[in-house]
């Protein structure tokens, strides 16, 4: 089968499944009740495999007309204090059913813009949070950054508490396309970041590089990543822009004519993959790539490697807590997520109210699928015992035929020609997956 059959076959709209069961499909969520009582039974369980928290910051100065994310617009620092003490009563909650000293496995702050708070308040919110807390062995702290909006105080601050990981949302680096996505940042910027953060000591730097924008042809996308590639940057995110205007309207600047056919963004994908192998990177799962020695190719190449909502991680602890607006928490029992409007969430939070609005309580057929899906996200194989029922066999079998997967003795493994169809194969064994939900999701290339 030709490059172009297979990509117009497998394009379809698939969840990203940075969890299962996938967001739109939620239902029979915890009550707060029952999900503080399963935190406080889960303390054997922290103390082997540890917390995973994460913090969403939410705010940015200017709106980046491709994002996605849960986030406020506003140029008003003086948001900073009241969501810092906002953030302090939810995790004072958690602080009361967990153990007296939490083992941190993982702290990640996510936005928006977690840089838009000064070095002041992110020294404050930070001293807050860690008391009563240790590192675990291992443990990766990470935050996101825009180029832009982030100054060398702030890197210090952040590494004195911990963090060596610094995320820096590049995207692209064409100005053409820059401008349709509202993000102007010249190349010198992120290079003064890098270096900058080289120098006080981070030890991982990653790039989050975008394909599939408006405008953005396999070309630019090519440009954009040998020049990146020069900085030498530790780890890459190199996916997929999801175009859903009808969840995020800033997405409407521009339309679905303006944006790459599955078969150029496919051209981008194959185009990015050879050029990150031949600078020395590591393919990793969906839409990774890492030099050997970081700390998540080194996971994947151990089979330790995890997936979770904060992407590719090289732990899997027993429980991820989020905190703020929209943050997702998780655990074996479920899912439950936060207020998503800032001003209902405090105060929810200031008047003992229930934060969560969405949510999900799992069955066990659901537990076995997305050990499945994980299994295909993160280790490129499946078990024999996903593929029982006929239908997903089948389906697999024509993967074979198509040249994606291979099958051994009780077992199913991902051809490195397959890599950029993970997505599809899990939505193989996914029984939620019909076509009547398919508009709910981006597009699988």
């Amino acid at each position: 089968m030709t490059i172009q059959s297979l990509v117009q076959k497998y394009s379809g709209r698939i969840p990203r499944y940075t969890s299962y069961p996938p967001v739109p499909s939620w239902k029979d969520q915890p009550t707060k009740k029952a999900w503080f009582e399963h935190v406080s039974n889960q303390h054997d369980d922290i103390a082997e495999h540890g917390v995973s928290l994460y913090l969403h910051l939410p705010f940015c100065e200017q709106l980046c007309t491709y994002c996605g994310c849960n986030k406020r617009i506003t140029v008003n620092h003086a948001v900073e204090e009241p969501y810092i003490h906002d953030i302090m009563m939810e995790w004072q909650e958690y602080r009361e059913v967990l153990p007296e000293e939490i083992p941190l496995a993982e702290l990640h702050l996510g936005g928006g813009t977690p840089t838009f708070f000064s070095a002041k308040n992110l020294d404050r919110l930070l001293s807050e949070l860690l008391k009563g807390t240790r590192p675990l062995p291992g443990a990766s702290w990470s935050v996101e950054v825009h180029p832009s909006f982030t100054t060398e105080e702030q890197l210090k601050v952040l590494f004195d508490h911990g963090f060596r990981r610094l995320s820096m949302g590049v995207q692209t680096l064409n100005k053409g396309v820059q401008f349709l996505i509202n993000r102007i940042q010249p190349f010198e910027e992120i290079k003064k970041l890098t270096e900058a953060a080289r120098r006080i000591g981070y030890e991982s730097i990653n790039f989050d590089i975008l394909y599939g924008l408006p405008n953005q042809t396999a070309e630019v996308v090519q440009n954009d990543i040998e020049t990146l590639i020069q900085l030498r940057p530790d780890r890459v995110a190199f996916y997929g822009y999801a175009h859903v205007p009808w969840k995020h309207p800033g997405q409407r600047r521009y339309t679905e004519k303006d944006l790459p056919s599955p078969q150029e963004r496919f051209q981008s994908v194959q185009i990015g993959k050879q050029l990150f192998q031949d600078a020395g990177y590591q393919p990793i799962g969906m839409d990774h790539f890492a030099l050997p020695d970081e700390k998540l190719a080194v996971a994947a190449r151990e089979g330790k490697m995890h997936r979770n909502f904060m992407g590719y991680t090289e732990m899997d602890p027993a429980l991820l807590i989020g905190l703020g607006v929209s943050s997702i928490s998780e655990s074996r029992l479920g899912y439950v997520q936060n207020e998503k409007v800032i001003e209902k969430f405090r105060e929810k939070i200031t008047s003992d109210q229930d934060t969560f609005v969405n949510g999900h309580s799992f069955t066990q057929e659901e537990l076995h699928t997305r050990e499945g899906i994980l299994e295909v996200m993160c280790r490129m194989r499946l078990s024999e015992s996903f593929y029982e029922d006929e239908s997903v066999l089948e389906g697999l079998k024509e993967m074979e035929r198509d040249g994606l997967v291979e099958f051994k003795e009780d077992y199913m493994v991902v051809l490195e020609e397959g890599r950029p169809f993970l997505r599809s194969i899990c939505a193989l064994i996914d029984p939620m997956m019909t076509m009547s939900n398919e508009e709910r999701y981006s597009s699988n290339l």
